[in-house]
């Protein structure tokens, strides 16, 4: 079992910079696959970056690239996720998930384990 609590998000104007943080306890955080998934009012979710357990590979969302970056401590046991440049349009609420092995995967029913959610809020 792993647990996840996400921090950090908060209303930031347009252009701005946040960095959320997906703190993870329990089981063998180091061997599980962690992803960023954002939620916006009537939409449905989508995953915007991944991180392997290793770190060697990372994947990102087309919209974020260039503005997002996705990090992870596993002595620390936690994973972030760096947002630049922020824009109206990545106004949601943003989710870690985690999944046992080395694999990012883009659909969310791939991961089993989630947090509570951050909200994000960026102003024009």
């Amino acid at each position: 079992q792993v647990q996840l609590v996400e921090s950090g998000g908060r209303l930031v104007q347009a252009g701005g910079s946040l960095r959320l943080s997906c703190a993870a306890s329990g089981r063998t955080f180091s061997s599980y696959t962690v992803a960023w998934f954002r939620q916006a009012p009537g939409k449905e979710r989508e995953i915007i970056a991944g991180i392997s357990w290793s770190g060697g590979t990372t994947y990102y969302r087309d919209s974020v690239k260039g503005r997002f970056t996705i990090s992870r401590d596993n002595a620390k046991r936690t994973v972030d996720l760096q947002m630049n440049s922020l824009k109206p349009e990545d106004t949601a609420v943003y989710y870690c998930a985690a999944r046992a092995g080395d694999s990012i995967f883009y659909s969310g029913a791939s991961y089993d384990y989630w947090g509570q959610g951050t909200q994000v809020t960026v102003s024009s």
